[in-house]
């Protein structure tokens, strides 16, 4: 199944993580793998950790769409870590066997004030930075749609549609679904601001522009995934699906669907 060797481990740099991997790498080395040292020598990468430390993989590695990402979970199971490390053998087992296989998930690409692009694997929020409701009139393919005021708003991926997302009356969405879902942080709905009040979804072709109306709370915190970016004075963000995805090596018998009735049923 796999035809790719070179292997690198992505994880926190610990001496209780390197205790972790070290044999995983031996596991991989005996099974015909060659662990490479630097992100552009690899064509395989794997991140031990959680979700967490998977999205931080990606991110770290610059969501290389020439690479295949691996997910090991130190704990439970995960919606990206189709396997653990106390099962390691099984890992291998599954890849010569034929029971897994790629996925490509669609990645968030997120222009703030016309800068260098940044991409999200599962969302980009954007938070007022202090005790105090903001403005932004959002437009979609140039057609001005609402003017939102609240505490802020999330633009997921579908496989960012679960957790953060769906605690704010998010849809779960099928991830074999190109698309964002727009959802709303405590808006206020009255004579001078109407917002749609609900999520709402936007297929692979849409282009979502968010303006950040100036009256004094102009700083809002911008979140990529599971980062804080340090950009204070956002005025404008784009963001639309990137003409890019992510390969990850999951299990045939590990479905999406799956992992959200393990999660929340």
């Amino acid at each position: 199944m796999i035809s790719r060797k070179n292997l690198y481990f992505f994880y926190k740099q610990t001496p209780d993580m390197q205790e972790i991997v070290t044999p995983l790498e031996d596991l991989a080395e005996e099974n015909g793998f060659h662990l490479v040292h630097t992100i552009d020598e690899a064509n395989i990468i794997v991140s031990v950790g959680g979700d967490n430390a998977f999205l931080q993989a990606t991110r770290k590695t610059g969501f290389r769409d020439d690479c295949l990402y691996i997910g090991v979970n130190t704990d439970q199971l995960g919606f990206y870590t189709d396997f653990t490390i106390s099962d390691q053998k099984r890992m291998i087992q599954a890849m010569k066997n034929d029971e897994v296989e790629v996925r490509r998930y669609p990645v968030l690409e997120v222009t703030i004030d016309n800068e260098k692009p940044i991409f999200c694997l599962n969302e980009c929020s954007i938070r007022s930075n202090v005790i105090k409701t903001f403005v932004i009139d959002v437009v979609i393919d140039e057609f001005p749609f609402e003017t939102f005021r609240g505490d802020g708003m999330i633009v997921s991926t579908p496989t960012g549609s679960t957790a953060y997302n769906k605690s704010v009356r998010g849809a779960v969405i099928d991830p074999t679904l190109p698309s964002m879902q727009v959802s709303e942080l405590a808006s206020l709905n009255n004579n001078q601001y109407r917002t749609l009040g609900t999520s709402f979804v936007l297929g692979p072709d849409r282009k979502l522009l968010l303006n950040v109306v100036q009256d004094g709370n102009d700083h809002p915190i911008i979140g990529a995934d599971n980062e804080a970016l340090s950009i204070r004075h956002a005025k404008q963000i784009s963001i639309k699906l990137a003409d890019r995805h992510i390969k990850v090596l999951k299990l045939k018998s590990n479905s999406f669907w799956q992992k959200v009735q393990r999660n929340f049923l």
